[in-house]
């Protein structure tokens, strides 16, 4: 396999997309130190894999165009809590740290459960595990005087809750140090027995407030390293800090909800972290109202030490879900400042664009999205049909690692592609809601404010973006005027979004979909809007965006579908929004009911070719496949060699398919990898020759002359060009649209 070019430069834009008059900021790092060159381009084509169209792009003249000096921007990864209130520790003589934990990776490194604690110097105080895993005491004097270190001795137990606490008498410099399992089963104690360690420390220590703030789940690096340091990976429910050394009594009587009276003089901070989940916010129960917030997004709305199965929705039982997850691999944004800006010109058409970046050897392109004007209630558009890109699955799949551990489905791990190389040797960039944090916990949420290197026109397999870019040579070959739209301004503007259009086609995996995303697009149909679904296993997972942080997507794969991971019983309701989370299909709204297909197998090995079906042939859908020589349809393409594959669809009227939908060609001529999704099976099932192994090419009217073609396959688009756009393929998508434009409206079926 040959050397794969090694990456120098890469970026990200914030924010995606942009309506004429809005600005994007555009923000570059550089692994070789040497200038760039920047110019804007309009990106038609990204598909380069050997059979697709290549990059091809339009230059366009912009502001920023020019050499900019290239420098390195770092990424900090991991979440952590903050108050910033000095008065937390201020003139602190003796304290009492304490809280319920479970950690998840004792003994990868000096973890800081909570405190004050300034590493460079040693000073402040803090409850920790040391490099064993064990719970520890680091307490050292402002401006680096006395300082000392005192653990249990024993490794906690990874994933088991604990009450683990600290006191500090100053005046004796007595210290005590717990570490009290909490059983998880009938015997558990026998094997998890209560560690105690007492000790006499130095008297008197100063430890008044310094410049530090108070820390969950980190320590501070100091101002030379401007980051916290000695990141926390597991849960923390109930944390608490008191101004004098507690008792066995008063330590449990503090682990309560609220503050008990006789107490309230000494807390100087009983955080709540079950209240504001769906926010950045920590809050103070105690009388200070020293309240934090939380940084990088460590994942809200999971269990806490005391859930005890009774209630599953966090909203219902928030006593229950005190925790917070903290990782070391957390990240939201990466922070990086501005190299140049671009504010859309009134005259530039929409369509999809790109930042390229040359450094040297080496292109970099950061594409965004420029959307229309923003039309009148009722207004038409400029043009009359709308790509719906599909950047919430973008965003789902940013950075996925995938490919890049050796498994069945995708062999031996080896980077083929720039991208996928780069992403391996930088972890530090994230990855998506398909990978597993450090302590192998599921990642929840994913963001588009960093380098989202699977979301490149070219050095990428055809996937998400580098695949749906062959709608937009299609359509642009055709001379088919289209405006851009996407998905997270259809999570905000719903139906309203859509209605300018006469028809909407979606992406090949328009997969992730929020309550407003398919509210909205069930709206325009019943509107009398018109819809291609040009992919396959779309509409599956709920996903929730948090409305006041942009950028962010949470997925909390509940109970059943085809997924990396689970999230854990009890954590099934999105802490974003509290809606339950997992698929549609479970939530009672399967894609069948809105496309007239659902997901139905995946298979990577190869593509497949549809055969027509008796649908083709009835009236209400002769204009499909109208001029279509009898034969293979779609025997060819850059997905795979074929029309039907990677990821396909059925119908299937058990799922919700409309009773009058007909079926217009089908693929069933797939690889022995070609396996049914699992939310299918009442039980474990063989391979064998599976009926329902197929893709489902559809049609079928909709209220008020709408209508709805889907294809059934992700591999659909990668045979649009197939012999300069002379194939059957790109021939049956260009029926459908010339009908969907035309404006008579499609009659309801005849009723049986």
């Amino acid at each position: 396999m040959s050397e794969l070019r090694r990456k120098t430069i890469t970026g990200y834009c914030d924010p995606i997309s942009a309506r004429p008059g809005q600005a994007l900021e555009f923000k570059v790092c550089c692994y070789e130190d040497r200038p760039y060159e920047a110019e804007l381009v309009r990106v038609i084509g990204g598909d380069d894999t050997p059979g697709g169209i290549g990059v091809i792009e339009e230059m366009v003249v912009a502001s920023f165009a020019g050499a900019y000096d290239g420098r390195h921007q770092d990424i900090h990864t991991g979440s952590y809590g903050i108050v910033d209130d000095p008065t937390v520790s201020a003139e602190l003589h003796s304290f009492t740290l304490q809280a319920m934990i479970q950690p998840t990776l004792p003994g990868w490194h000096q973890q800081v459960v909570l405190g004050r604690w300034q590493a460079d110097v040693g000073a402040g105080f803090a409850l920790l595990l040391d490099e064993g895993g064990a719970l520890g005491l680091a307490i050292g004097e402002d401006g680096g005087g006395r300082q000392a270190f005192l653990t249990t001795g024993v490794p906690m137990r990874r994933g088991q809750w604990a009450f683990a606490a600290v006191s500090y008498d100053g005046a004796s410099g007595r210290v005590r140090l717990l570490q009290r399992p909490l059983p998880s089963g009938p015997g558990d104690g026998l094997v998890s027995p209560a560690i105690e360690r007492a000790a006499v420390l130095a008297k008197n220590l100063s430890l008044g407030a310094v410049g530090s703030p108070f820390l969950f789940a980190a320590g501070d690096g100091g101002p030379k390293s401007a980051h916290v340091t000695s990141l926390f990976n597991g849960r923390i429910d109930r944390p608490r800090l008191a101004d004098r050394a507690l008792n066995d009594a008063e330590m449990a009587a503090l682990s309560r909800p609220v503050v008990p009276g006789d107490l309230a003089d000494c807390v100087r901070g009983c955080w709540d972290f079950a209240a504001d989940i769906a926010t950045d916010r920590i809050s103070d129960l105690s009388p200070h109202g020293r309240h934090g917030r939380v940084f990088n997004l460590p994942t809200r709305g999971v269990a806490g030490h005391n859930w005890d199965g009774s209630e599953h929705n966090w909203r219902h039982a928030p006593d229950q879900y005190g925790a917070i997850h903290f990782h070391q691999d957390d990240l939201y944004d990466a922070g990086w400042q501005t190299d140049f800006s671009f504010t859309v010109p009134d005259d530039l058409a929409s369509g999809v664009y790109a930042a390229r970046l040359q450094h040297g050897g080496d292109v970099d392109r950061i594409p965004f999205f420029v959307l229309p004007p923003r039309r009148l209630v009722g207004g038409r558009a400029r043009a009359e049909v709308a790509l719906l890109v599909p950047t919430a699955s973008y965003m789902a799949y940013a950075n996925t690692r995938q490919r890049l551990q050796p498994n069945l489905i995708f062999g031996d791990g080896h980077p083929e592609w720039v991208n996928d190389g780069f992403l391996a040797q930088h972890p530090e960039v994230g990855g998506s809601l398909y990978d597993l944090h450090d302590d192998r916990s599921g990642i929840h949420y994913s963001s588009r404010l960093r380098p989202v290197m699977n979301m490149k026109p070219g050095d990428n397999r055809p996937w998400g973006l580098p695949a749906d870019m062959n709608i937009v040579a299609w359509l642009t070959q055709m001379g088919q005027t289209f405006d851009v739209i996407t998905d997270e301004e259809l999570h905000r503007e719903g139906a309203a979004l859509l209605q300018p259009y006469r028809c909407i086609l979606t992406g090949s995996h328009p997969e992730y979909h929020s309550t407003a995303m398919l509210d909205g697009i069930a709206a325009y149909l019943e509107q009398g809007g018109r819809l291609m679904y040009l992919g396959g296993n779309g509409f599956y997972w709920r996903i929730a965006f948090r409305d006041d942080k942009p950028g962010v997507i949470e997925v909390r794969r509940a109970e059943d579908g085809t997924r990396a991971w689970m999230s854990p019983v009890g954590e099934y309701y999105q802490s974003f929004n509290g809606e339950y989370g997992g698929l549609w299909r479970r939530n009672g709204r399967p894609p069948n009911q809105l496309v007239g297909i659902g997901f139905a197998a995946q298979g990577f090995e190869k593509s497949g070719h549809y055969d027509r079906q008796g649908g083709a042939d009835d009236p209400r859908a002769a204009f499909a496949l109208a001029g279509v020589a009898a034969g293979p349809i779609g025997d060819f393409g850059s997905i795979g060699g074929g029309a039907a594959g990677e990821e396909i669809d059925r119908w299937d009227t058990r799922d919700g398919t409309p009773i009058h939908a007909l079926v217009l060609a089908r693929a069933g001529n797939f690889g022995a990898d070609m396996l049914r999704t699992k939310e299918d099976f009442l039980s474990t099932m063989p391979q064998f020759n599976d009926p329902n192994v197929r893709a489902d090419m559809v049609f079928f009217e909709c209220p008020q002359g709408g209508a709805v073609f889907s294809a059934g396959s992700i591999a659909w688009v990668g045979s649009l060009a197939h012999n300069g756009y002379a194939n059957n393929v790109a021939q049956i998508t260009a029926n459908v649209l010339r009908r969907f434009l035309d404006p008579t409206p499609f009659p309801p079926p005849v009723s049986i």
